[in-house]
């Protein structure tokens, strides 16, 4: 027999419509005072104000706080070994990242790292960055691969992510991140050839993502590895436009991509391509906080029509931010969404852009996965900086 629970004394029950969201949609919340909720099997049968709540054996008072959907990570790199702190305190100082770079650290040096740990040591070290993500609101958490030195090396950070798949609502991404420094035509073809099979037999990523910029894999390489992941039944995402716009954002439009991720070099081409597109833009305020970048366009984007989404992308170079809730917040400061915009990009929005529509919203059929706030007021969760505005996180309706 399944349990219903009633979960009660919520001031304010607040939620995006289901779906992806676009344009000024964004702004459109539901907000019920004083409601209650209903859930059983871990999904929501009912919501609405706590008069009309339907009779129950069980109740669950949650003590006159707002709920909110739980948030969902849809870009992170949370598995890696080693650090980067020599890196930052060089860059503070204003030492170029080529000359880090040539002094054996930047990303190379996470890559020899993570490509030296076992899979026990990757989940050891991923454990409490995903239980940080967990704590401040996420439900769910996309985790990229892409600092394996060689495939082995991606295979085991995939490994490591099925491993704590047990523990928290992960969602496994193949990153082809940094080439070879030699021979990028024949790793090119042994990704497609090789890694992208292995990786869709085994089942141990739902996407792959691509890091097409100057710096990494230009957009005819991009669009090889792509078609291979789609003949493969893998979903397709990118990062573009984080330093350069060169044609990637256009590719994943073209491509149907669920997302297209970073943004920061987008201009008017870019804004009206994902605006005329199904493909969810997913802006990183971390980067731009950490590396001073300039801020990804997420208010251009929304006035444009265009669906966003915000991810932490947390990682240990350019965005060390193990908090959902505060990238959530420095969307609203950093790429002038609105509060309510920034909720439906960390919700409904950021579901879509891992391709989830179960997820997102507090409505009938939706997984349960809710938090209730330390506030009676759901602003506090945009508003608060430095602390968790987050008491209690439910993941199908079960607290965790």
């Amino acid at each position: 027999m399944v349990t219903e629970t009633l979960f009660t004394n919520i001031s304010q029950l607040v939620t995006p419509a289901p779906g992806v969201q676009r344009g000024a949609a964004m702004r459109d919340l539901t907000v019920i005072p004083d409601a209650a909720m209903l859930v059983s099997g871990g999904v929501i049968r009912w919501v609405g104000p706590r008069t009309d709540a339907p009779g129950i054996a069980q109740e669950h008072d949650l003590g006159g706080v707002a709920v909110v959907p739980g948030l969902i990570d849809p870009h992170t790199h949370a598995v890696w070994a080693g650090d980067r702190l020599a890196d930052f305190e060089a860059r503070v100082q204003g030492v170029p990242y080529e000359e880090i770079l040539a002094r054996g650290g930047g990303i190379r040096s996470s890559m020899r790292a993570t490509g030296a740990a076992s899979v026990d040591e990757l989940v050891a070290l991923a454990r409490p960055r995903l239980r940080a993500l967990q704590d401040s609101g996420a439900t769910t958490t996309e985790v990229k691969s892409g600092y394996g030195l060689d495939f082995d090396a991606e295979l085991r950070m995939l490994h490591a992510v099925r491993t704590l798949q047990a523990e928290f609502g992960l969602v496994p991404t193949l990153l082809i991140h940094v080439p070879p420094t030699e021979g990028r035509a024949e790793y090119v073809q042994a990704v497609c050839r090789d890694l992208i099979p292995s990786v869709a037999r085994e089942g141990l990523a739902t996407a792959v993502d691509v890091f097409t910029e100057r710096e990494a894999f230009t957009v005819d390489e991009t669009r090889a590895i792509l078609q291979a992941a789609k003949a493969h039944g893998l979903q397709t995402k990118l990062h573009a436009d984080q330093f350069h716009a060169i044609g990637g954002t256009e590719l994943a439009c073209e491509l149907g991509a669920l997302s297209v991720d970073h943004l920061e070099a987008s201009g008017p081409a870019q804004i009206a391509a994902l605006a005329a597109s199904n493909t969810v833009a997913t802006i990183l305020p971390g980067v731009t906080l950490h590396l001073g970048l300039p801020a990804a366009p997420g208010r251009a984007l929304i006035d444009a029509g265009g669906a966003v989404a915000v991810g932490t992308d947390l990682n240990p170079g350019s965005s060390p931010v193990f908090s959902t809730q505060f990238a959530l917040a420095l969307a609203v400061r950093l790429c002038r969404l609105t509060p309510a915009e920034a909720l439906t990009a960390c919700t409904v929005n950021a579901a879509a852009a891992l391709g989830l529509s179960d997820r997102g919203a507090l409505a009938p059929g939706q997984r349960a996965d809710f938090l209730a706030l330390h506030s009676p007021d759901w602003r506090d969760l945009p508003y608060t900086l430095g602390a968790n505005p987050v008491r209690q996180v439910f993941i199908g309706g079960t607290s965790v």
